[in-house]
């Protein structure tokens, strides 16, 4: 009988092909991620099994375990008998939302008011740019995208790999209720001023009162697109759109 070391390694090596396997559904759950993210797949867009596997070039077990991931990741669910489909979260999905993003923001700021100046801000301050470059142009998309990215930005000043895969999550559910919303014009534009000033607080080291701000920020941003989210559900404006790969069948 060989040894118990040795038994374990061939046992082990018997999972390498799950080793592939796994990168790839991670890098396909990357893709549709990215995409959802865009609105490429709407809310409530049933997708297509077949059509995204053959696009992508991947079998559909591969997607399928991409399909899990983005379903634990509240992204997608599975409904019985029908197929996958983009969520359409709820009014409590966006409550939840907020609460999360106020104590994960909030508390990266808390933690910059006890570390020196200056901080790393070049990220934060390209998104700010890009925020009023695009409102300029009235790209309103591209609006929305930079005010997601200062708050990622925003978060990252905190060095923690694991709370930037919270808010990567967190803010890839909430673009889900953002796109069953009406102009990004209206629901970002108010807040490239308050990007600006939280910034400005932070340049000089002022944690304390960009955390005040934030927090004022994020409860005002909450009562205003829940409000507006209500409507919009109630109105039957979360209904499945039709987009790319995905059908609505």
């Amino acid at each position: 009988m060989p040894p118990p070391a040795t038994r374990e390694h061939g046992e082990l090596a018997g999972d390498r092909p799950l080793l592939s396997r796994t990168s790839t559904a991670e890098r396909v759950a990357d893709v549709l991620r990215s995409r959802i993210a865009e609105g490429f797949f709407p809310p409530g867009t049933r997708l297509s099994e077949g059509s995204i596997a053959g696009a992508l070039g991947v079998s559909r077990n591969t997607l399928r375990e991409s399909f899990r991931l983005l379903t634990h990741e509240r992204l997608l669910e599975h409904r019985l008998n029908r197929g996958v489909f983009v969520r359409v979260p709820t009014v409590e999905d966006v409550l939840d939302i907020y609460r999360v993003r106020t104590l994960v923001e909030c508390g990266v700021m808390r933690r910059l008011a006890g570390a020196d100046p200056p901080f790393a801000l070049d990220g934060l301050a390209a998104t700010v740019a890009a925020g009023h470059d695009a409102a300029r142009e009235r790209r309103w998309k591209d609006l929305a995208t930079a005010n997601i990215h200062f708050h990622r930005e925003l978060v990252a000043l905190g060095h923690s790999p694991r709370t930037d895969e919270v808010m990567r999550s967190v803010l890839a559910e909430l673009r889900l209720a953002l796109h069953i919303m009406d102009s990004p014009r209206r629901l970002h534009g108010p807040y490239l001023a308050r990007n600006r000033d939280i910034l400005a607080a932070l340049r000089p080291g002022d944690a304390a009162r960009a955390e005040r701000m934030l927090r004022q920020y994020l409860d005002d941003s909450r009562s205003r697109i829940v409000a507006a989210y209500a409507r919009r559900l109630g109105a039957g404006d979360g209904q499945p759109m039709g987009s790319g790969m995905g059908s609505t069948s």
